[in-house]
């Protein structure tokens, strides 16, 4: 379905300018010490740090401006699956996998503790426009509405027949919308309890829902790798996004542009739409393997300037705007083309010696070499008779293969010589 450019409007911050609405250079990469995956996260208010919950339960809070690792604390006794803060930044509300909510102050101090949802994992979490109510689905089928100062369940919405993977009030009106792994996307009254609307455009299980902040376009992202965005003053499909190849597990509105989106997917790209009057139907920028896994959640900075995204490989990245004259997601391959074009664009191939450190360039299970392969955009191959690593790129990609190789082993040999002469660790 083409993209009706007459029904949708312009952006509030002007047309999108790309240097600063796609954020493509990786300004850090967090990792705290025994990490685990990473299910949510969100900046804390005004933005001055963010906030992350780990499949261990556990907070972790970076600083926003230099990415330094600030605090880590336990919060739930099983994994965390959603955050989500009050409008009016007072109180945050947090999810876990065995259906309890927890409310925290803005100083992260626990304050109540709800379980609900017969003990299923609770997926997502929503405060209404005025902050007096709030809604969370979760794995038993069901939407539940919140009265938030009596923390008293309200009301059940019945009518999904499978897991309930996402929710999410409208901005301004009695609205909510849901999405489950039943393939259908509903719209409920949460004064009435009762269904409004149901939208069948997905082929499989639905995994994130966005309204936009004017409060007309309503995205949809599902594992059958189909974004669709809705205008539901029509109730009509504006138009279907194709550019993953996996399911989209994470999408989120830019906080400035209201055209522009980032969504995200369980092979770890990240991609840049742009729907407005001179968007396409094809991804604005494409970043592949920005991570290595799945990514599970993204939130924009406040400003805009800054997108942070948690993944299953255990990292959080911090995503910012290219610096001048770099060109990072902008073209087909991200590498700056030289007038020549052999040095770029010809595919050769070269060895490295690898000498007894064959198993440290593999890793576990192979994670190391296919990274690397991933984030050179290079094939290689580990001879281990003859322990050397084979390498199949151009000219530009084996000179940076061999340089991360390099700096890899000169890292684990001085490991080993410390080790041998300290006599405490003893290397690898």
């Amino acid at each position: 379905m083409s993209l009706p450019l007459g029904d949708v409007g312009s952006s509030r911050g002007g047309d999108p300018i790309p240097s600063t609405a796609y954020l493509t250079h990786l300004a850090h990469v967090t990792r705290a010490k025994n990490s685990s995956p990473v299910m949510c996260l969100s900046w804390t208010p005004g933005g001055r740090r963010l906030l992350t919950g780990n499949q261990e339960g556990e907070f972790t809070l970076w600083d926003g401006i230099n990415f330094s690792f600030e605090l880590i604390m336990s919060a739930h006794d099983t994994s965390f699956r959603c955050m989500a803060w009050s409008h009016n930044q007072n109180y945050l509300l947090t999810s876990d996998g065995a259906g309890n909510i927890k409310y925290w102050s803005p100083s992260i101090a626990p304050v109540q503790s709800i379980d609900s949802h017969d003990g299923q994992a609770i997926h997502a979490l929503s405060f209404s426009p005025a902050d007096t109510k709030f809604v969370s689905c979760g794995d038993d089928a069901t939407v539940r509405i919140w009265d938030w100062a009596g923390r008293r369940e309200e009301r059940v919405l019945e009518g999904h027949g499978w897991d309930v993977k996402c929710v999410q009030w409208h901005p301004r009106s009695s609205v909510i919308c849901s999405g489950s792994k039943d393939n259908l996307v509903k719209l409920w009254d949460p004064r009435q309890g009762g269904c409004l609307s149901t939208l069948y455009g997905h082929k499989n299980t639905v995994t994130k829902v966005a309204w936009n902040d004017n409060g007309n376009w309503l995205l949809t992202a599902s594992r059958d790798q189909l974004i669709k965005l809705y205008d539901i003053r029509a109730m009509k499909e504006l138009c279907s996004l194709k550019g993953h190849h996996k399911e989209v597990t994470s999408i989120a509105w830019h906080p400035i542009y209201e055209t522009v989106f980032a969504s995200g997917g369980m092979d770890g790209t990240l991609i840049y739409w742009n729907v407005g009057p001179k968007g396409s139907e094809e991804p604005a920028v494409k970043i592949p393997f920005a991570h290595d896994m799945a990514i599970w959640d993204m939130k924009w900075h406040p400003a805009g300037h800054l997108l942070a995204t948690g993944s299953n490989d255990r990292q959080t990245k911090f995503f910012a705007r290219n610096r001048p004259g770099m060109k990072q997601g902008l073209d087909d391959d991200g590498l700056e083309v030289a007038d020549g074009g052999a040095y770029d664009n010809e595919i050769i191939q070269a060895e490295m010696e690898l000498g007894n450190h064959v198993g440290i360039v593999i890793g576990r299970r192979g994670a190391t070499i296919i990274a690397m392969q991933r984030q050179t955009k290079t094939k290689m191959h580990v001879d281990q008779i003859r322990r050397v690593l084979q390498i199949e790129g151009t000219a530009r990609q084996i000179e940076t293969v061999k340089k991360r190789v390099g700096a890899l082993l000169d890292r684990v040999s001085s490991d080993n010589d410390e080790g041998r002469g300290g006599g405490g660790f003893g290397g690898f």
